[in-house]
């Protein structure tokens, strides 16, 4: 398991992620999704680094040069509603590569106990691929664990990397368990607080009523 949280230098990623969680710029849900975008975008070119390449020959008006390219465009994966503003940001740099979308939602026996369910999934085989797995909050880790689980349905991914905004360590203890020992997340900001129902603290509220706006 290998961890790469941003928020360990100074950047100015951590200007897009004050602007998600500051509840005035919050007000706007445009400025909310386009800093999901944004976060996205930049966890989505750390983690290409990873990925395989391979040199391409490109022509340009006055000659020739070597290039390295994507040997393979990944998978890219979200999970239902919130996760779609993340998944656009990965899309706008991995433009070329199949989606997967799978639904899942907390329904909640009291107000601290709860079940995920995944109802609906959308997505390409995913054997031998790289997996990218977005989620603007990694609370418990209990949503993102079976979410690859519906997605082994798919076959099995050669590589996996899991793109969050904000996690916790419970999340991250959690997922440690259930996915792959191989599994790589770039994370936004760790925050230490996980509420007794099981919200992020500082965090940055529900992400998918600040994007889209409230559900019934």
């Amino acid at each position: 398991m290998m961890i790469h949280n941003l928020s360990e230098s100074n950047s100015i990623f951590q200007t897009f992620v004050a602007e998600l969680r500051d509840v005035e710029i919050q007000t706007d849900p445009m400025r909310f999704r386009r800093n999901l975008e944004r976060i996205s975008e930049v966890l989505g070119y750390e983690l290409s680094k990873k990925l395989h390449y391979t040199q391409k020959e490109v022509e340009t008006p006055l000659g020739t040069t070597e290039v390295p390219l994507l040997k393979e465009q990944p998978v890219l994966a979200t999970i239902l509603r919130a996760g779609l503003g993340m998944h656009l940001g990965l899309l706008n740099y991995f433009d070329r590569a199949e989606s997967a979308f799978v639904s899942a939602y907390r329904k909640h026996t009291t107000p601290e106990d709860f079940d995920v369910f995944v109802e609906y999934m959308a997505a390409p085989a995913i054997d031998g691929k790289d997996l990218i797995i977005s989620d603007p909050m990694l609370a418990t880790g209990t949503s993102m664990a079976l979410v690859y689980k519906a997605l082994l349905q798919q076959g099995n991914p050669r590589s996996i990397f899991v793109v969050s905004a904000i996690a916790t360590p419970d999340a991250l203890d959690f997922l440690k368990q259930k996915l792959p020992a191989r599994t790589e997340y770039y994370i936004g900001a760790i925050d230490n607080e996980l509420t007794a129902e099981s919200y992020i603290v500082p965090g940055l509220g529900d992400a998918g009523d600040l994007a889209y706006g409230v559900k019934v």
